[in-house]
């Protein structure tokens, strides 16, 4: 589904007004896809009741594609700077100094450099995040796109089921689950998929690798993708040819913490605290030094985003959130295990929006 921007332009409004701003700029591209469904590369300058996306003749008929009244400011023979400048010299109605909102968390110092010194009689204000944390509560229509994202992954997962066998390659996994996703309907990957098999599944972010998959190893598959901007992602483990009985104690851990602490979730509830459910379990399970990472990270546009469950995240659960629940327990040199979910956080609960099987598959 096709997301309407206006709901989100309204967001930046308050936030404007909010701070007193006379315009913002807008340089990240998951805010700028956000905010005018533009997927170019560029700046969006918002002044006053004016929407500008400021490109290069790369993107001039994308803009006019995507960005529903939003005018295009070309900067051949010109510049970013020049053309920023000009917006803003529009909105000068005496001679104290701007007030323009920048998003300090990317841009470089170089590109704050040239905004800083170029433009003259302006006061910048650092957003710090503030845009980021609009997309935080998805609405329906976000939520819709990133449940068929997570449907095409369970596509792809139950499709690997067939294909797994001993003597192929994690790439060779890795590769298969990304063909059949994007030939399912993803227009892109999530990120870079993780197929982890043996002692390399007690890598959490292990690269695939020309290992062969052997009886006896857990494969670690951590995979997701795209669909109308939005991501998916889920994690499964599973057995090739029989696990060994640690191996099964190892994952029935795993698997009860993911469970318990999902349990938990629901408005008003602190990450931490879910966080804290499966990190306990864990540990009193023996493996507390083998879980470092975070529960979970909400899920959007960008792959991770806030807020987040970790022990340092004490952000409160609110309805439309959707985050992940993805306890692990690595043994170095051994194995790995993770199991991943993504959910939505509901009115009264959550509403899981991964539909795979977790219970331990033997192939």
């Amino acid at each position: 589904m096709v997301m309407d921007t206006a709901i989100a332009y309204e967001k930046v409004r308050r936030i404007i007004d909010e701070m007193n701003l006379d315009a913002i700029l807008i340089t990240d591209r998951y805010n700028m896809r956000y905010i005018a469904s533009y997927r170019g590369e560029g700046v969006i300058v918002l002044a006053g009741s004016g929407k500008t996306v400021i490109t290069d003749s790369r993107y001039t008929e994308q803009v006019q594609r995507e960005c529903e009244g939003y005018e295009c400011a070309d900067i051949a023979g010109k510049g970013y700077v020049a053309c920023i400048s000009s917006i803003l010299d529009g909105q000068r109605k005496n001679s104290g100094n701007l007030r323009v909102g920048f998003e300090n968390l990317s841009i470089s110092y170089r590109e704050y450099s040239e905004y800083s010194t170029g433009i003259s009689g302006v006061e910048w204000i650092s957003l710090d995040g503030k845009l980021d944390s609009l997309r935080e509560i998805k609405t329906d229509e976000e939520i819709e796109n990133i449940h068929t994202a997570e449907s095409i992954g369970d596509k792809a997962f139950s499709h690997i089921l067939e294909y797994l066998r001993p003597g192929i390659t994690e790439k060779d996994v890795a590769l298969e689950l990304e063909y059949h996703m994007k030939k399912n309907g993803a227009e892109g990957l999530s990120f870079d998929t993780i197929a982890a098999s043996g002692m390399n599944s007690s890598m959490p972010h292990a690269i695939p690798t020309d290992k062969t998959l052997n009886k006896g190893d857990f494969l670690t598959m951590d995979f997701g993708c795209i669909y109308e901007g939005y991501c998916s992602d889920m994690t499964r483990t599973v057995a090739i040819g029989k696990a060994s009985d640690s191996m099964k104690y190892v994952y029935d851990t795993v698997l009860k913490a993911q469970t318990e602490s999902m349990n938990m979730i629901k408005p008003g509830v602190r990450c931490n605290d879910v966080d804290a459910v499966a990190r306990r379990i864990i540990a009193d399970a023996g493996y507390g030094d083998c879980f470092g990472h975070g529960l979970g990270h909400s899920v959007g546009l960008f792959i991770h985003e806030n807020p987040r469950f970790s022990p340092k995240c004490d952000d409160i659960l609110k309805p439309g959130m959707v985050i992940t629940v993805e306890p692990g327990i690595y043994i170095p040199g051994q194995f790995g295990v993770r199991i991943e979910d993504l959910v939505v956080v509901t009115e009264d609960g959550y509403r899981n929006l991964t539909g795979s099987e977790k219970k331990l598959i033997e192939i």
